[in-house]
């Protein structure tokens, strides 16, 4: 069968599988399962949301399109609440459960996933073989607790940190049902750390999903600066430089989007987006498009009159330059956790040698030394890796992707070529490194960022 009969296949339930018309979705879903048999040594269970984010208040609705559990939607594709999955080493076992088919919900909302009996949408959609209704799970899972030795273990998707969320949930419902049965003594292993183990490292399939998630945001980015004298206010720069990624990708946002101008920039992830641009500030984005399955994640601070003042320029490019230096020990075999504060080591001694030295200033930061984290690994999620650590203490290897985001927020007074400045600004600059071999690409090299690009495409 084509790729070209399969987007067919796939092209009414397009909302709730996220399929590629680049490459073979389903072989890429059904590889991650079969690297994860590899790594058990039990049955597993990963639960699905059980409802779409919101649902479970009266008054809440997300309408956002991508809504699953991504350590589920990394295994299956599946963007749909209710649906859960279950692997089995012992014989390979690859078990799909979804909820029964339900042609009114589908008038509201379109095609769903749904079991009917004798129909295979789901196996052609999905490319599992084993499709079951949702009420056969706790059966299934008992049946085969029932075949291990006593007393037995499987595996479920949880962690052991992060109590009460979705998935320790559906642990605790998986131990009663096991204990209704009479296996009390059964145990639950968490199978995250052997989920990250395949999920942090990138397939090439996802490796060009973000290569083209960059380009789409190159061009966005491009097509805001050669506008910016047209732009009034937050608001208007944050809606064209949203409808310019968006049309030119088949996904969401990978986030929504920051803009933040002048003092507005010293709040790390302001989202009011609602005041006007002011000649002679700074104004910083904070941006992305989701591209298959995979997000760019970009940071740009610029002038909104397309000219940095002395004191700016000078503090852009303390960072920039922080940047350039974290990125020479961005190699495999160290951590982030070990890497971690070489930029902001080197911002406060370039702001003693270049500002309070070089140019007869002071400064006032809204933190001490350290603002936030400069890097993150990018996959599923924006902000990949386990809940609570950010998998930071995890060891790079080849295929991960991170963000290189350094920034700079506070108040600051100078005195250049006779002038006094002072400002109250955030600057954040942000590019995504992919791990190599021998140490890192930069996905995000070819969108602007030194003042010269920036002061020169800026109309």
């Amino acid at each position: 069968m084509s790729l070209n009969e399969k987007k067919s296949v796939c092209d009414p339930y397009s909302q709730v599988f996220i399929s590629s018309k680049d490459y073979n979705s389903r072989n890429l879903y059904k590889k991650r399962r079969e690297a994860m048999l590899r790594e058990l040594d039990s049955f597993c269970v990963i639960a699905g949301m059980p409802m779409e984010p919101g649902g479970e208040e009266a008054f809440v609705q997300t309408w956002n399109k991508m809504i699953q559990e991504p350590a589920f939607l990394y295994l299956t594709g599946i963007n749909q609440a209710g649906c859960y999955l279950l692997l089995d080493p012992r014989d390979g076992a690859e078990i799909l459960f979804v909820p029964e088919k339900d042609p009114f919900k589908e008038f509201w909302n379109g095609k769903r996933l749904g079991y009917v009996e004798g129909d295979r949408d789901v196996q052609k959609v999905t490319g599992f073989k084993d499709v079951r209704p949702l009420d056969e799970l706790w059966d299934t899972v008992v049946e085969r607790a029932r075949k291990k030795p006593n007393p037995g273990f499987a595996y479920a998707f949880y962690f052991e940190k992060w109590p009460d969320d979705h998935n320790d949930q559906f642990r605790k419902e998986m131990k009663k049902a096991l204990a209704s049965e009479g296996l009390k003594g059964f145990k639950l292993k968490s199978a995250a750390s052997l989920h990250w183990k395949l999920r942090l490292p990138l397939e090439k399939e996802r490796i060009s999903d973000a290569c083209v998630a960059q380009n789409i945001t190159d061009q966005a980015f491009r097509a805001v600066l050669g506008q910016m004298s047209s732009l009034k206010n937050e608001r208007q720069l944050g809606l064209l430089l949203d409808y310019e990624m968006q049309k030119r990708s088949d996904g969401d946002l990978a986030f929504p989007t920051i803009v933040a101008g002048g003092a507005n920039a010293c709040c790390l992830h302001y989202v009011k987006k609602d005041e006007p641009l002011q000649d002679g500030d700074l104004v910083l984005l904070d941006f992305g498009i989701r591209y298959n399955s995979l997000h760019s994640d970009l940071s740009r601070t610029l002038p909104v009159n397309g000219k940095f003042n002395p004191l700016q320029k000078m503090l852009y490019e303390i960072v920039l330059d922080a940047q350039t230096e974290y990125q020479k020990s961005v190699r495999p075999g160290v951590s982030l956790k070990e890497i971690g504060n070489i930029p902001w080591d080197f911002i406060m001694g370039a702001l003693d040698e270049r500002l309070v030295k070089g140019a007869k200033g002071k400064f006032k930061l809204l933190y001490d030394r350290r603002p936030h984290g400069v890097s993150h690994f990018i996959g599923e999620q924006i902000h990949e890796g386990e809940p609570g650590t950010r998998s930071l203490e995890v060891v790079l290897e080849p295929g991960m992707l991170i963000s290189c985001e350094p920034g700079l927020y506070g108040e600051f007074w100078a005195n250049i070529g006779g002038k006094k400045f002072h400002e109250k600004i955030g600057i954040r600059i942000e590019d995504d490194l992919l791990i190599t071999e021998k140490g890192f690409r930069n996905l995000s090299e070819n969108i602007p960022k030194t003042v010269k690009d920036l002061e020169s495409l800026i109309k």
